[in-house]
């Protein structure tokens, strides 16, 4: 791939090809929707004229890098020299500069990308309250002026009536990775055309990056930047897994733990770090998300030690966080393309309550009408 836009690329500045390369190493390893982007990307480089490259990555041709910046394996290395170069940037007071000259770049690729029409409405569903029996607090409160609320849902099979419905909609309109199922607990049964897992599943890899994580922190002088770095550098083999049946969502799973803050002893956290990434990369037409009970809040250490399902929760408490990450999920929708023709539905298991935003539905709008998940799951998605 390299090979066959090198020309464009050799002409491009220090300051940016790095990060291009490092896109393009892990190009196997990413879903389809992140392969066109990279593909459009570097046939929209290998079609300007060398004076157009000239003009388009002048902003990024300013910034000044260092002797050391420049003499560094950044070919082989490009993750490791946009870190040094994120530090230089910041310290020589040219972070804002790249920063802005980044998204000039961002927002000319995306206007020079034709918007494709979607073979059917996106569809986000967040499933949250597992486990709560009794909540007086008002839910969907920063989504409420967006859609309308229902309280008279029936709750009966509510969670296969929604697993039921997605499994439709991946059979009708079939690809890889398109329609995703995530659960913050233990999954429930679903068929295998969703692209699926679990909290519970991904235990042994969590438990691996636990000790990872466990044995860094006792080394003197680690701190928290030196163990992120550490943790973002880890591949499969540095955790003992090296049969994996799928390469590209299994590697996905590994950077929600090496990647996400809080994701290694959160469920709720996991969940929607899960969420906002499936979002970013997959850019899935379905994504159904299942927010159950997280751990109490402990000491630090004493939750990264502990690499057990800890039996002490706070249904409650993942309630609230849920019920913010459900409007977490919705606003990241919103930036994919065809957000306006996009549907959303959030619903706290067990009860009548949930709250749904579709074109057809009016906003801010309170509804008494009486139905089942199956039925509001078609009533947005239709």
């Amino acid at each position: 791939m390299v090979a066959t836009h090198l020309a464009a690329l050799q002409q491009l500045p220090l300051s940016f090809l790095p990060s291009l390369l490092r896109e393009i190493i892990d190009y196997d390893f990413k879903f389809p929707a992140e392969r066109d982007a990279v593909d459009r990307e570097l046939s929209s480089l290998s079609s300007l004229s060398p004076a157009q490259i000239d003009q388009q990555f002048q902003a990024f041709a300013k910034l000044s890098l260092s002797s050391k910046l420049e003499s560094f394996d950044w070919i082989n290395q490009p993750s490791q020299f946009l870190e040094q170069q994120s530090a230089h940037l910041w310290s020589t007071h040219q972070l804002d500069a790249f920063r802005e000259a980044a998204t000039d770049y961002g927002n000319r690729l995306q206007l020079s990308v034709p918007v494709e029409k979607l073979p059917v409405r996106r569809l986000g569903v967040a499933i949250i309250g597992k486990g709560v029996v009794t909540y007086d607090g008002r839910l969907f409160r920063n989504l409420r002026k967006y859609g309308t609320y229902f309280d008279r849902v029936n709750p009966d099979s509510g969670l296969s009536l929604i697993l039921a419905a997605a499994e439709r909609r991946a059979a009708d309109h079939s690809a890889a990775y398109s329609h995703w199922y995530v659960d913050g607990g233990q999954a429930a049964e679903h068929n295998t055309s969703l692209t699926a897992f679990s909290y519970q599943s991904l235990e042994p890899m969590r438990a691996a990056i636990l000790k990872v994580m466990q044995k860094d922190i006792a080394r003197p002088g680690m701190g928290p930047e030196e163990l992120r770095t550490h943790l973002s550098r880890l591949t499969p083999s540095d955790l003992g897994i090296d049969n994996m049946v799928d390469p590209v969502l299994d590697r996905f799973k590994m950077k929600l733990f090496t990647e996400g803050s809080g994701t290694q002893i959160f469920a709720t956290t996991f969940a929607q770090w899960a969420t906002r990434e499936a979002l970013r990369r997959a850019q899935p037409l379905t994504l159904v998300v299942r927010y159950a009970p997280r751990q109490r809040q402990r000491p630090m250490n004493e939750m990264l030690a502990d690499t057990r399902a800890n039996s002490e929760v706070d249904p409650v408490g993942s309630l609230v966080d849920a019920d913010m990450a459900s409007y977490y999920h919705w606003l990241n929708q919103q930036r994919m393309p065809a957000a306006d023709q996009s549907a959303f539905l959030v619903w706290f298991e067990g009860h009548q309550q949930a709250l749904a935003i579709a074109p057809t539905l009016p906003r801010n709008t309170r509804s008494d009408s009486a139905m089942d998940l199956g039925q509001l799951v078609s009533l947005v998605s239709s």
